[in-house]
């Protein structure tokens, strides 16, 4: 079992991090995610640790004080186990800060992805217009200049007189 987990642990930060062509607020949130579930694990021992002894103390063992900083960390804060030393409410404020800005760099990454759904989704539609647009007066550009080379042409017998030009042939009807 010991080996699996750190096997596990390796495994989840490379996928977590791995990927250097995510977007920054990704990768931040990622790297906040582990942060806070470092702290979260040594937040409890913590506790334990500075809750040993005291009067009146009910974060007694390491699974109620897993539990407890789970429900600090989101801010759920159910009652049921609480820090009644200054270091316990210490590590307290700690693991609240660390959860509050983690689930913040969560939402943001959140909403950033959806922005840029739009973002992407409105660019292309400005593409699609602008190619509609601008290709359409491309296409009048050509037709525009062969217009002139025709004028051109006409311009060209009618000074002539009337008569041919060698390197033009016949004007077209």
């Amino acid at each position: 079992m010991t080996m699996v987990l750190p096997g596990f642990l390796t495994r989840t930060i490379k996928l977590l991090l791995g990927r250097g062509d995510r977007p920054l607020h990704t990768q931040a949130a990622a790297v906040a995610t582990l942060v806070l579930g470092a702290v979260m694990l040594l937040g409890s021992y913590a506790v334990v640790a500075a809750e040993r002894g005291a009067p009146s103390a009910n974060l007694t063992s390491y699974p109620k004080a897993l539990w407890w900083s789970a429900e600090t960390a989101t801010t759920v804060g159910y009652g049921d186990f609480y820090p009644v030393t200054l270091w316990g409410r210490l590590v307290a404020c700690v693991v609240m800060f660390v959860g509050i800005t983690t689930y913040g760099m969560i939402t943001a990454a959140i909403a950033a992805w959806f922005v840029g759904r739009e973002q992407k989704r409105q660019h292309r539609l400005a593409e699609a217009v602008h190619d509609r647009v601008f290709g359409g007066e491309r296409r009048l550009s050509a037709d525009a200049e062969a217009l002139y080379e025709r004028f051109d042409r006409l311009e060209g017998l009618i000074a002539a007189g009337g008569r041919r030009h060698p390197d033009h042939g016949d004007p077209d009807p």
